[in-house]
């Protein structure tokens, strides 16, 4: 059985994801801050972690070295709802397997994780994996949905401004 251990500061989201996950068969560990997540990584010695970008004043990217120090073969996935191309590239230079924009659907992180395909289904249906672009792209694309189309409420959201989120949302990435 595959051990997956997720870091997440947010109780009833983690409490979510461990329930939808441990239904796919994986045994599921929860750590809410970076102390418990590395003392976990250690005691459990996870095949894969879900770690989240911002936890309560601290940052997943400080765990990825010393979680690939302990377990230098598990898939290490970071997940945020801030994604930018920016923080992509710290974590994959850090040692993070992938990277991934809330929210994530279980197949997305199944996938992440190893457990399934190593594809993902781009936003025009065919097997391709998404490049750092096309991530944001489509994160972008989600926060703007859930603001029912308002730029300047999305940008907010983002932390970025309105007309940096518009020309983002002009530069459709292309599939290639």
């Amino acid at each position: 059985m595959t051990k997956l251990l997720i870091v997440e500061d947010d109780e009833a989201f983690a409490t979510t994801l461990c329930r939808r996950l441990a239904k796919h068969g994986l045994q599921v560990e929860h750590a809410s801050n970076s102390t418990d997540a590395l003392l976990m990584t250690r005691k459990h010695l996870p095949d894969a972690v879900l770690l989240d970008m911002h936890l309560d004043g601290d940052s997943g990217l400080n765990l990825i070295t010393p979680i690939r120090n302990v377990l230098p073969d598990a898939r290490i996935v970071l997940l945020t709802g801030y994604a930018s191309i920016a923080t992509a590239v710290d974590a994959i230079k850090l040692g993070a397997d992938d990277y991934l924009a809330k929210p994530a659907d279980v197949a997305t992180i199944l996938t992440a994780i190893g457990m399934t395909k190593s594809t993902k289904v781009g936003s025009d249906n065919t097997s391709e994996p998404l490049s750092a672009e096309q991530a944001e792209w489509e994160h972008l694309q989600q926060v703007l949905k859930i603001n029912e189309g308002n730029i300047s409420a999305a940008a907010r959201q983002l932390s970025m401004h309105r007309r940096t989120l518009q020309r983002k949302l002009k530069k459709r990435p292309s599939n290639h």
